[in-house]
């Protein structure tokens, strides 16, 4: 679904460029980044004209823009930094009420990096852009990976862990549902606080069908046991159908590690805010 990252951050005091043409959406985010996120410089614009200049005359690490600015629409604000940054690569991110929307009807472009959904709120904006800018400020949380090569899953969780993750790993869709069935039964908690799982697995059930299974039968939200997909499909209308199942987000193969690093952290992150009460009641669902 994302571009992959190809351009690493590594300056301490990373600049992040925050278009939205509400100025109290931009003060609210300059205060919480400069708050939550070490050494961050913040340049608010207000209209893409105005980020269009300051990007010839700042250097930025990162990009957040609304989808409906003043002058332009934030995709064609994403299309020109593509075109014309002197930078390698600049982490672009739609942030809008309007992302599951646009993620179903496949509303957005290769220009775009990742999206993230106004309604779980500044606090996890906060995280979600720091998991991206200091990729070295490792969460913990525990990740059931469902994955049927072990060749695969070896490496994978040895990179995951890598990075202090604790992983669970299964070789079925199957497994991981009796895994967080008797989890359920005897803690009424799933076990895990993320699921990591491919699309095409060996054995009677897909990924798309272990995501029904956790939204539909067991009754698990989104917020409640976020579960990542990892595809090589390009298509649209597989991608949307995985959403509309009930995925979190998915992962495009070839998997790139920081961006998948990224993804996992996040969630991890907003189940910890959850837990701390510092999220909406709509990013239960």
């Amino acid at each position: 679904m994302s571009a992959q990252i190809t351009r690493h951050i590594t300056s301490d005091a990373p600049h992040v460029m925050v278009v939205d043409g509400s100025k109290v959406v931009r003060r609210l985010m300059e205060q919480l980044l400069k708050r939550e996120v070490p050494a961050v410089t913040v340049i608010p614009c207000e209209s893409g004209r105005e980020a269009k200049e300051r990007l010839n005359e700042s250097v930025v690490d990162f990009v957040t823009t609304a989808l409906q600015l003043p002058d332009m629409d934030g995709l064609e604000l994403a299309r020109y930094i593509r075109e014309h940054a002197p930078q390698a690569y600049i982490p672009i991110v739609v942030v809008s009420g309007e992302v599951n929307e646009r993620l179903l009807a496949r509303g957005f472009t290769e220009d775009i990096t990742d999206y993230f959904d106004k309604s779980l709120g500044m606090e996890a904006l906060a995280a979600f852009i720091r998991g991206y800018v200091h990729p070295e400020d490792s969460v913990t949380g525990t990740v059931l990976y469902v994955e049927d090569s072990r060749v695969v899953a070896l490496a994978t969780r040895r990179m995951l862990e890598k990075h202090g993750l604790t992983v669970h790993h299964v070789v079925s869709a199957e497994d991981a549902i009796a895994y967080v069935r008797k989890n359920l039964e005897e803690s009424k908690a799933p076990g895990a606080d993320v699921v990591l799982t491919d699309v095409y697995l060996k054995g009677g059930l897909t990924g798309k069908e272990l995501l029904k299974t956790f939204r539909e039968e067991l009754g698990l939200s989104r917020g409640q046991l976020p579960v990542l997909v990892m595809t090589a499909d390009d298509n649209p209308a597989n991608q949307a159908a995985l959403i509309q199942a009930g995925a979190n987000d998915l992962v495009q193969k070839p998997i790139e590690e920081r961006l998948l690093v990224t993804k996992l952290s996040f969630q991890l992150r907003v189940g910890q805010l959850r837990r701390r009460g510092k999220l909406p009641r709509t990013a239960e669902t």
